[in-house]
């Protein structure tokens, strides 16, 4: 089975990095695209489509809709790995785009399959999709073990700095962390909160806290560097299809705190309640629950829980081959 993956592979973004990853680990003729000129990449879809069993799309394009349709045209199958949803993320982070919104829904509605990146992401789309609930399944991202280094030389860790990503992003709810944190210092702590990210709406008040760092967008040796000196890493997402940043500081040895719209409290299977916040808008929640990890950290317990093998790269493309197999033979 040969298989055509179009999607963004180079750029560095969540979506891409995880495309890249599968493309370390399929077959060695899976197709993929190899020019980023509009023009040219056109002709490249039209072309190597025909030499395809099957079209995987990763990740939202407008590019999407045109491989789609050829697909269709050639009668080939296709599977949609789908690692957000613009539509909802957009009108969170108060941008709505209806062009965008107009590409994403005939992604959908073209795609034979439809995968989300974690089990609540899948179940979040067939509420929000019903119409296209009945091709919604999943495709849990991986974990890259092979990355796993050591501390960076130098880098002492804060028991008191906690950290966030996400910038201003309002759907990170970082506000709602830096209330708690405000909270927990009137009380006589002395914590520090460093925020990662992009600017956004709600950059102006996550700046405005005392004890707020905000380091903007990073590179991954700089983020490397904030998990190996972070005590806690706290995700607070009201909507996080996966979210790779809460993997990555566990395994530089942060204790984590992620909110139960996480994806990837998927892959961790020693999660107990105090490790979750319930309500991303309840700010006496979160304070506990920060507290509850200054006291009594749970990295160790989470990391000693991941599965190695059933977590890689490679089960996942195992995985999704057998998902894309049966799609098919579905078609046939």
């Amino acid at each position: 089975m040969k298989i055509f993956l179009v999607g963004d592979y180079t750029s560095g973004t969540g979506p891409a990095n995880v495309t890249k990853h599968l493309l370390d680990v399929l077959p060695k003729d899976t197709l993929r695209l190899r020019t980023w000129n509009k023009i040219t990449r056109t002709f490249e879809i039209l072309r190597k489509m025909k030499k395809a069993d099957i079209c995987l799309i990763s990740g939202y394009s407008k590019q999407n809709v045109l491989a789609l349709r050829w697909a269709k045209v050639l009668k080939k199958p296709s599977c949609y790995l789908m690692h957000g949803c613009v539509e909802h993320e957009n009108e969170i982070n108060g941008v709505p785009d209806a062009l965008m919104n107009r590409i994403e829904r005939e992604t959908l509605r073209l795609s034979d399959r439809i995968l989300g990146v974690s089990m609540q992401f899948a179940e979040w789309l067939k509420t929000y999709y019903p119409e296209h609930a009945d091709k919604v399944g999943y495709l849990t991202n991986g974990i890259d073990w092979k990355c796993m280094k050591e501390r960076p030389n130098g880098v002492e860790r804060d028991a008191n700095r906690i950290l966030s990503v996400g910038g201003g992003m309002p759907r990170k709810r970082i506000v709602k962390i830096c209330e708690a944190v405000g909270r927990l210092n009137d009380r006589g702590y002395d914590l520090t909160l460093s925020v990662a990210g992009d600017t956004g709406k709600d950059t102006e008040k996550i700046r405005s806290y005392p004890f707020v760092r905000d380091h903007g967008l990073l590179g991954k040796k700089d983020m490397e560097v904030l998990y190996c000196s972070s005590g806690i890493f706290v995700q607070n997402s009201c909507f996080e299809t996966f979210g790779l940043a809460p993997l990555e500081a566990l395994l530089c040895d942060c204790d984590v705190l992620l909110s139960r719209h996480v994806g990837a409290l998927s892959v961790l299977s020693g999660i107990e309640p105090e490790d979750v916040i319930e309500d991303c808008e309840n700010v006496q929640e979160i304070e506990e629950k920060i507290e509850r990890l200054l006291e009594n950290g749970n990295h160790t317990r989470l990391l000693v829980e991941l599965d190695k093998e059933s977590t890689s790269w490679e089960a996942r493309a195992s995985e999704l081959q057998t998902i894309l197999r049966q799609i098919k033979e579905k078609k046939l």
